[in-house]
């Protein structure tokens, strides 16, 4: 909330990124920016990586900066929790007038991504790929 508080919004991406990244540092919180990371199926690496946005621990930051979230953004986070069998992913967008983000747990069992609230529970809110908003 810092970063978007102090840069406003609808700045490039990378903007972002490296600030959000400053922050974080500022409050003894390490990071690794653009981090490449590996892939998996059914538990065996891959050879094709991914470079995320930002880590911070076990957690992906997926950051926009675009008019607003749409599935597709969604799906590239979803992903990468898929893919990297990570707990947690941040979709954070810089790109509105107010700060918009949304939390999402990956269940390895079920190999889904869920939404979650700020105590980490699960919210049971079907995701509308087809939303006209998307188009």
């Amino acid at each position: 909330m810092e970063v978007h508080r102090t840069l406003r919004w609808g700045l490039l991406e990378s903007v972002y990124n490296e600030s959000l990244g400053l922050e974080l540092l500022s409050r003894d919180i390490s990071s690794k920016s653009e981090e490449i990371i590996p892939c998996f199926y059914k538990n065996q690496e891959l050879k094709k990586t991914f470079k995320i946005d930002l880590a911070v621990g076990d957690i992906i930051l997926e950051l926009k900066s675009v008019g607003e979230i749409v599935s597709a953004h969604r799906a590239q986070l979803f992903n990468y929790l898929r893919l990297t069998k990570m707990p947690v992913g941040l979709l954070i967008n810089f790109g509105a007038p107010k700060l918009q983000g949304e939390r999402y747990g990956y269940i390895e069992e079920t190999n889904e991504c869920v939404l979650l609230d700020r105590n980490m529970d699960i919210i049971n809110v079907p995701i509308d790929w087809d939303s006209e908003e998307d188009e």
